[in-house]
């Protein structure tokens, strides 16, 4: 396939994309590029433009707990949880009543939602930071905990964390207390890292990449509230990982990217990225795969995810790796729809079908790319 992959890809846009970015509020070119590939693109932006579509998850910290004792103990304190299809992951099906809102709490650079409590990646634009907080329930007339400060919450038995997240972890082939060595090659603020810390029960050793030392901070509260023990933090660039001369069992890179698919829970980014961001995000991605795969052992997995529709983050990523490690190969994944086979005018592997996307209209769920990559044996 061809390694050549211009990025952005740039699209000519009409009197519909014009008629659409008016209405809903974003640049045309993002509108252009979603008209040809995101599957009913119309009612994605009428999803995401009305707030009462948000969903909201927490993932059960079974280093500290237990699904059905969560839910009991949440049941008491009135919130109403379902079933999701990991059994460690509820949603949270009463905002109102339990108090969920998104409230702007400042500006912030370089990170996405720099709060402890969420567990969104970086951004090349400057975003808006996010809280969950209490409000006042009008019939009850009583102020309902923060489903981030609750007793439970603060003893680390839940993070709050979005089903496409946990998905990704969950495609790693972690199987409890194995003795595998993984590395988080962008770890803060540790919703992944610690996920993968109860799936393998405290037992082998995970090395979490934070480049940004301003983001240890909640990636060392967030692995010492969910009781973690066996996880090394190194504050360097994910890309010099090799530099350490270790080999790891596992990879997962949910790499620094644009944010488009959380565009839902910060409308800003409708309008705050520009096509230089996409391009900056996409060669970093593509030096921070390449480092990812070079330290993998042979028969290993590396998990690369990003919350971005955009295929030069997402396809175009593993179609670079594909094209230049012969031993890399796409595995299938549980979840989601199939990736893309072709944007404009590149054709990918026809193995790209196996990478899966999540779409809020769809999977009710942060926009979200998943791929599974193994490093084929010696």
């Amino acid at each position: 396939m061809e390694d050549n992959l211009d990025c952005p890809v740039v699209l000519t846009g009409n009197e519909h994309s014009k008629f659409l970015s008016k209405r809903y509020g974003y640049k045309e070119w993002m509108i252009s590029r979603f008209l040809n590939f995101i599957p009913h693109p119309e009612k994605m932006l009428d999803y995401v433009h009305d707030s009462k579509n948000l969903h909201y998850y927490i993932r059960v910290n079974t280093l500290r707990t237990n699904p059905q004792e969560l839910k009991r103990r949440l049941d008491e304190k009135g919130y109403l949880l379902r079933e999701t299809i990991l059994k460690e992951v509820f949603e949270i099906k009463n905002p109102g009543f339990g108090g969920i809102q998104i409230k702007d709490t400042g500006i912030t650079i370089g990170r996405q939602n720099n709060d402890v409590n969420n567990d969104n990646k970086d951004a090349v634009t400057t975003p808006k930071d996010y809280d969950l907080q209490s409000s006042k329930d009008d019939d009850l007339g009583s102020k309902q905990p923060s489903i981030g400060s609750t007793i439970e919450y603060l003893k680390g038995y839940y993070y709050i964390q979005d089903l496409s997240s946990c998905i990704a972890v969950e495609e790693l082939e972690i199987h409890a207390g194995s003795d595998l060595v993984v590395l988080d090659m962008a770890a803060a603020p540790g919703g992944k890292t610690t996920h993968i810390a109860q799936k393998l029960d405290n037992k082998g050793a995970i090395f979490a990449c934070e480049l940004n030392s301003n983001r240890l901070a909640s990636l060392l509260f967030n692995l010492s509230r969910c009781f973690v023990q066996n996880t090394i933090v190194l504050n360097i660039k994910a890309e010099e990982i090799n530099e350490l001369e270790l080999q790891f069992d596992r990879v997962l890179l949910d790499a620094p990217c644009t944010c488009e698919g959380i565009i839902m829970k910060d409308h800003s980014r409708k309008k705050s990225r520009n096509l230089v961001d996409l391009e900056t995000c996409s060669n970093r991605q593509k030096k921070m795969i390449i480092s990812g795969f070079d330290v993998l052992k042979p028969n290993g997995l590396l998990i690369y995810c990003t919350c971005s529709f955009a295929p030069e983050e997402n396809e175009m990523i593993i179609q670079h790796l594909l094209n230049n490690h012969k031993d890399a190969k796409i595995e299938p994944l549980n979840y989601g729809m199939d990736g893309l086979t072709s944007f404009s005018k590149y054709q990918f592997d026809k193995k790209m079908v196996h990478t899966k996307r999540f779409y809020p209209h769809i999977h009710s769920t942060n926009g979200f790319f998943i791929a599974k990559i193994r490093k084929k044996p010696n």
